[in-house]
């Protein structure tokens, strides 16, 4: 059975109802979850922070921030009908407790891909209840390395601990059958984000999505810019802090990104589509939307890779 692709106006019509009532709102506490370099070096200092490092385990065994333990994607996130799906609250347990990593240590986070795997890391912890505090580093490891942090090579070395998740909060997360409902159904003040980039949204994407490429939310440097321009960013495409927002990129990795600066931003009402883009477009029977691209005929959408 062929996807069923929607015409523009159809569109324009789930999107409206979508966005419907969107008022001005009042934002939760915000500038909490994100940290500079220069901040996060100070913390990381008194020795009452934890640092995790979110890259793979070969490039962190190439350099990484002394005294950091490694937490990698592969460690969080598993295969199911597609990649990168949310991991077992005992996979999450092994991970954190093999890294010295209690559910009451506070701890600071930081990547070398743009704040993705640091943001995934951070999303992770926070669904399954951590207790202690959770920072993620603007710019990652090249911010660290510019504040002049000491960088080490080879492997980390921790006591392992006990790390008891607590449960899945199931308010941050949403799955294909209740996506397609809000298409079936739409609620005011809700709102779905295509995070990917401009070449994959045109490609297809979920009807009525609101295209907002993760980068966006990044200066060149890749530190997230600050909550101020964040919320104007997404003001202006009229998600405002009162909607429900689900989310999606790919393998939900990006998504991440965008939830962390979103909650850091003072959003709260905030869910990752954990199957995402891959899950999606694998199911035939599912609507996708095509854009009109200017100069571009479509016939119909291909399967992500």
């Amino acid at each position: 059975m062929k996807k069923r692709l929607l015409s523009d106006a159809l569109i324009i019509m789930i999107s409206v109802v979508l966005l419907l009532s969107c008022g001005n709102g009042d934002y939760a506490e915000s500038g909490m979850l994100i940290i500079n370099a220069d901040d996060a070096a100070e913390l990381a200092a008194t020795g009452s922070w934890i640092l995790v490092d979110a890259q793979k385990s070969t490039s962190f065994e190439k350099e990484h921030v002394e005294a950091a333990v490694n937490i990698e994607r592969a460690q969080i996130t598993v295969k199911k009908q597609v990649a990168n799906m949310l991991a077992s609250p005992e996979s999450i347990s092994a991970a954190a407790g093999m890294a010295g990593i209690t559910a009451e240590s506070d701890i600071i986070i930081y990547d070398d891909n743009n704040n993705m795997d640091s943001g995934r890391l951070a999303w992770t912890f926070m669904i399954y209840g951590h207790k202690g505090q959770i920072k993620v580093v603007s710019g990652g490891l090249s911010a660290l390395k510019a504040e002049g942090v000491k960088i080490i090579k080879g492997k980390a070395s921790a006591k392992t601990v006990v790390y008891k998740p607590g449960n899945l909060d199931s308010s941050m997360i949403i799955d294909k059958e209740e996506v397609l409902k809000l298409l079936d159904n739409p609620l005011e003040n809700c709102v779905i984000i295509d995070v990917r980039s401009d070449e994959e949204y045109n490609a297809g994407t979920i009807p009525g999505a609101v295209h907002v490429e993760y980068l966006n939310n990044d200066f060149s440097d890749f530190t997230y810019k600050p909550v101020q321009q964040i919320r104007i960013l997404y003001k202006d495409k009229n998600i405002m802090p009162e909607d429900t927002v689900v989310m999606f990129c790919k393998s939900s990795i990006r998504a991440a990104q965008s939830w962390i600066a979103l909650y850091n931003a003072g959003y709260r009402n905030l869910k990752i589509y954990d199957g995402a883009w891959l899950e999606w477009s694998a199911d035939d029977s599912l609507p996708v939307f095509v854009p009109e691209v200017p100069g571009e005929v479509r016939i119909e959408v291909q399967d992500a890779s």
